[in-house]
C-alpha cells in the first residue's frame, strides 16, 4: 500500500507546504505592497478559500469522467501559474489574482479519489492517515521554514518556491505515479449524474461534518496567534512572533500521534462515530481553555487539546466518503466534501473576526461550544460509516454478470468490476447481510 500511494502524498504534500509556507508571513508581505489595505491583505492570505471552493466540484467531476491523472497536471499546471504571478507582483491587485489562481489549482478531491482507486476501502483510513500526516508534517515544516526566509531572501522567494516544488510534483506525477485501475460498473447515465452526490444522507452528512471541521479550524488558527502575541494590555501574552513555534510544535507533536490510534479505533474496530464524537468533546474543551484562559500555558494546553481532537478526524473522513460514495461518485463527493471545507475555511475567518472584533476570545470560545453541541448532535444521529463491507470475488471464479445481479437484492450497495486486478467488488450492507451470505448467492 505504502508503494501505492507515497508518490500522491508526496504531491499533496508539496502543494499544501507551498500554500502554507507564505500563511505565517503574508499579511505582512501584502501591506507593504502598493494599494494594500488591512482587508485585502486579509484576502490575499484566506482568498485562496474561495476559489479552493469554487473549482473542487468539477475538478472532482472532471477526474471521473476524464481520469485522474491529467486533471492533476491541470491543477499543477494552474498553482504553478499562480504561484509565478504571486511572486512577480508588484501591487496587492497582482497578488491577490496569483493567489486566487493559487487557490483554483483545486486537486485535493482528485488526489484523494485517485488514493480511493488505488487502495482497498479496510486499508483506506491508514493511507488517508499518511497523506494527513505528511500534510501535518508540510505545516510544521512551513511555519519554521517561512519566518526564516522571508525576510532574509525576500518574501516573494517563497512563491518561486511553491513553483519549484510544483514542478517536481509533476515529475513525481508522470513517473511514479500508478495508474488507476480500470473500473466497470452498470450505472445509468441518470444515475451517473452529478445530482445524485447529494441523494444520500450519509453522504450530506459527511458533507456539513466537513463544515463544522474547517470552521472551527480557521477560528482556532484566528486566535491562537493573536492571543498569544497580543499584549497583555489587549488580553494576549505578549509573546514575540518568534516564539510562536514553542505553541506550535507540541500541539503538532500530539495531534499528530493522535491520527493512528484515531483510524485504528475508527476503521479496523468498527468506531467510527465514536471517535468522531470524542473528537468534538476535546476540541470544545481546547476551545472552553484558549477562550477563558488567563495563563499562557493553559492556553497552550488548549491548543494541544484542539490539535489532538482536529487530527482524529483527519484520518476518517476522507476514508469515509470514499466509503460512502459509489465508485462513479468518488470524485464528485469528494469535491464536494472539500467545497464544503474550503467554504468552512472562509466563513470561519469571517466569524472569529467579527467576534474578535466586537467582542472577546471568551465569546468566541462560547460560540464554538454552541457549535460543538450542534456537531456533536449532527453526528450522534448519523448512521455508522462502518456499517458497509467489501467482497473481493476473481472473475476466474465467478461469473460476473451473477455478480451485478446481485444490486437488486435490498442488502447490496453496489458492485463493479476491477479490470485492471480482474475481481469483482460487491459492497453491501453489515447490518442486513453478512460475507458468507455474499458469497453463498454467487454460488
Amino acid at each position: 500500500m505504502i508503494k501505492q500511494i507515497w508518490p500522491l502524498t508526496f504531491i499533496v504534500s508539496l502543494r499544501f507546504f507551498g500554500l502554507f509556507i507564505v500563511l505565517p508571513i503574508l499579511s505582512v508581505y501584502a501591506l507593504q505592497m502598493p494599494g494594500a489595505t488591512p482587508f485585502l491583505a486579509g484576502l490575499a492570505v484566506g482568498g485562496y478559500a474561495l476559489t479552493q471552493a469554487v473549482f473542487q466540484v468539477p475538478f472532482g467531476v472532471i477526474s471521473d469522467k476524464f481520469g485522474r491523472k491529467p486533471v492533476l497536471f491541470f491543477g499543477l499546471v494552474i498553482f504553478i501559474v499562480g504561484s509565478v504571478i504571486a511572486a512577480l507582483s508588484d501591487n496587492i491587485y497582482m497578488l491577490l489574482i496569483g493567489r486566487f489562481l493559487q487557490g483554483a489549482g483545486a486537486i485535493g478531491s482528485v488526489v484523494s479519489a485517485m488514493i480511493a482507486d488505488v487502495v482497498k476501502e479496510e486499508q483506506r483510513a491508514h493511507a488517508m492517515a499518511i497523506m494527513g500526516g505528511t500534510i501535518a508534517l508540510s505545516f510544521a515544516a512551513a511555519m519554521i521554514i517561512a519566518p526564516t526566509v522571508g525576510p532574509a531572501w525576500g518574501y516573494d522567494k517563497l512563491f518561486w518556491i511553491t513553483a519549484i516544488l510544483s514542478v517536481v510534483a509533476m515529475l513525481v506525477l508522470f513517473t511514479s505515479v500508478p495508474k488507476p485501475p480500470h473500473i466497470v460498473h452498470t450505472y445509468s447515465q441518470e444515475e451517473s449524474k452529478f445530482t445524485e452526490v447529494f441523494k444520500d444522507k450519509a453522504l450530506v452528512r459527511m458533507y456539513v461534518t466537513f463544515l463544522f471541521h474547517s470552521s472551527i479550524m480557521t477560528m482556532a488558527f484566528f486566535i491562537i496567534p493573536l492571543v498569544i502575541t497580543q499584549s497583555v494590555n489587549d488580553g494576549g501574552f505578549g509573546w514575540a512572533h518568534a516564539e510562536l513555534w514553542k505553541v506550535y510544535f507540541p500541539a503538532m507533536i500530539f495531534g499528530f500521534f493522535a491520527m493512528a490510534p484515531a483510524a485504528i479505533y475508527g476503521e479496523k474496530h468498527g468506531k467510527g462515530k465514536e471517535i468522531f464524537m470524542i473528537s468534538i468533546v476535546i476540541i470544545f474543551l481546547g476551545f472552553l481553555a484558549m477562550g477563558f484562559s488567563t495563563s499562557p500555558w493553559l492556553f497552550i494546553v488548549g491548543v494541544v487539546l484542539f490539535f489532538i481532537g482536529f487530527n482524529m478526524f483527519e484520518p476518517l473522513l476522507q476514508s469515509f466518503v470514499a466509503k460512502y460514495a459509489k465508485v462513479h461518485q468518488k470524485g464528485a463527493a469528494l469535491g464536494v466534501a472539500n467545497t464544503f471545507a474550503y467554504t468552512g475555511i472562509f466563513l470561519g475567518g469571517l466569524i472569529a473576526g467579527w467576534l474578535i472584533q466586537n467582542y472577546d476570545r471568551g465569546v468566541l470560545a462560547l460560540f464554538v461550544g454552541l457549535l460543538s453541541v450542534a456537531w456533536f448532535a449532527w453526528v450522534y444521529t448519523m448512521p455508522s460509516p462502518n456499517n458497509r463491507g467489501n467482497v473481493y470475488l476473481p472473475l476466474d471464479l465467478f461469473d460476473r454478470e451473477k455478480v451485478s445481479a446481485l444490486t437488486e437484492h435490498e442488502a447490496i450497495v453496489e458492485s463493479y468490476v476491477n479490470e485492471t486486478e480482474q475481481i469483482a467488488v460487491v459492497k453491501f450492507n453489515k447490518d442486513l447481510i453478512d460475507e458468507d451470505e455474499v458469497r453463498g448467492m454467487l454460488s
